[in-house]
């Protein structure tokens, strides 16, 4: 079987790219999250790598879920507590590796980003959408809930009230509603989506790479931790910041009026 996952890397900028049109691109049934995986350590092992972009092929984001993956998960073959064991050691790994990636990563949503494919683009620190793009909680359409961390992340992204809307009614969103909602930053022509999303990635790769880092770092923490825990750790970052190479950089470059050259 092919790889789920297409890595392909220009300069700093790593594009991800779910590789099962066909599917939809489905997170279960297949070797998607080993693919996640294996991608993700090799661009924490890649201090190079500066930004990623995820995306899908054909017309789909992610449709999340394989029906007949949960088909067997209902059929009585396994137990509840095996279900249990499949989901921790298995898409459930998604979230945590994503949230504790350094390296921004910048969601492409090319179209539907359905139950765990929304979620997924939800893990990622910046979402741009095509037109054609669209979105859906629908885990209760299923009679089932959120397993990968939506409950979590929705939220955070648009608060209470629309993230329950959305789990509740499991009911689909367009591109523009979802930019409205503040679910995605911007949404762009679907032939200009990877374009967009490639300028984006040079003005974060353009940038010292340990201060963009440190930042998702400590913008991720401040999703669940307390202001003054927030600030201690933001002292010791500045600290390890000022005694870098680009900061200096950085600010001879400005008194001397003149382009930075960083360096990581």
């Amino acid at each position: 079987m092919p790889n789920f996952l297409l890595y392909e890397q220009n300069g700093p900028v790593v594009t991800l790219t779910m590789n099962e049109p066909a599917r939809r691109n489905p997170l279960t049934g297949n070797t998607a999250v080993a693919d996640f995986m294996e991608a993700i350590e090799r661009i924490h092992s890649d201090r190079s790598v500066r930004a990623v972009i995820l995306t899908g092929a054909g017309t789909a984001f992610s449709s999340g879920g394989d029906i007949k993956d949960m088909e067997r998960q209902s059929n009585g073959s396994i137990g509840g507590m095996q279900i249990r064991h499949e989901y921790r050691t298995g898409i459930q790994r998604l979230p945590l590796a994503l949230f504790n990636l350094e390296v921004p990563v910048i969601a492409a949503v090319n179209g539907a980003a359905i139950g765990a494919g929304m979620d997924l683009a939800s893990m990622c620190d910046i979402r741009i959408a095509s037109e054609h793009a669209k979105f859906a909680e629908s885990f209760v359409k299923l009679g089932i809930i959120p397993g990968d961390g939506g409950a979590w992340l929705l939220p955070r992204l648009i608060g209470l009230s629309r993230a329950s809307e959305l789990s509740f009614t499991g009911e689909v969103i367009g591109a523009q509603q979802a930019a409205d909602w503040g679910l995605v930053s911007r949404v762009v022509p679907a032939d200009q989506l990877l374009e967009t999303a490639n300028e984006l990635a040079a003005k974060i790769a353009a940038n010292p790479p340990h201060a963009v880092r440190l930042t998702k770092r400590l913008l991720r923490e401040a999703m669940h931790t307390r202001l003054d825990t927030l600030l201690e750790m933001a002292a010791s970052f500045r600290a390890l910041s000022h005694q870098t190479d680009d900061h200096r950089e950085a600010v001879a470059a400005f008194l001397e009026k003149r382009t930075p050259v960083f360096k990581g």
